[in-house]
């Protein structure tokens, strides 16, 4: 309690990381019209370039950080009770399993996975949102919610149909993903058979 991992000291620059902070201004004032990706790679190439002697004055600057980095993080542990750094360890765990999930979200994007099947609701919602009562989307999403709730089983039947054929959409979908996934080696990314029963008896 009174600690937080933003007190953690910092980890020092790479060589190459101060390389791009000291001249990204002047790459950027340069070439103002090239995207951000485009900037990196040029400032990339230029580093690549650079003589090992100049290389050398940032690895000369790291190295000197990295010791009075490692003196702060001794003496910031050292105030830490048992119970801090638990709860410390505790947060970085969930910080780095929050990264991971970022990160395994981003990869199925970019290897195309299929949109999971919408439901009957999310149909209804998409559908009436703009014209919904309410001024922010929480007291929209929350009218409509009411709107739903007293709806008869024959005017929900439409946007159930609809769920249903998005189900169909979606499995064929993702066994041709999946069949390429296997192709490409990725056999760590497909449903156990397991997974789809469930999904299918849900």
């Amino acid at each position: 309690r009174g600690i937080s991992s933003e007190e953690r000291p910092k980890r020092p620059l790479t060589a190459y990381f101060r390389f791009l902070k000291e001249y990204r201004p002047a790459f950027r004032q340069n070439n103002p019209e090239i995207s951000n990706m485009d900037l990196v790679k040029k400032m990339a190439g230029a580093w690549k370039e650079l003589p090992a002697s100049q290389k050398q004055a940032y690895e000369e600057a790291r190295k000197s950080d990295w010791k009075r980095y490692e003196e702060q993080l001794a003496a910031y542990k050292a105030q830490l009770t048992p119970a801090q750094a638990e709860a410390l360890r505790e947060e970085r765990r969930r910080r780095l399993a929050k990264r991971r999930s970022f990160r395994k979200k981003r990869e199925l994007t970019v290897l195309g996975k299929p949109k999971r099947p919408r439901s009957g609701f999310n149909i209804f919602v998409s559908e009436n949102f703009q014209e919904s009562e309410g001024i922010s989307p929480a007291a929209k999403l929350k009218q409509l919610f009411g709107v739903w709730q007293k709806m008869s089983s024959s005017q929900k039947q439409p946007y159930l149909q609809l769920a249903e054929d998005d189900k169909v959409r979606y499995e064929n979908e993702m066994k041709s993903w999946e069949t390429k996934m296997v192709e490409l080696g990725r056999e760590d990314l497909i449903r156990s058979t397991k997974q789809r029963s469930q999904k299918k008896t849900a």
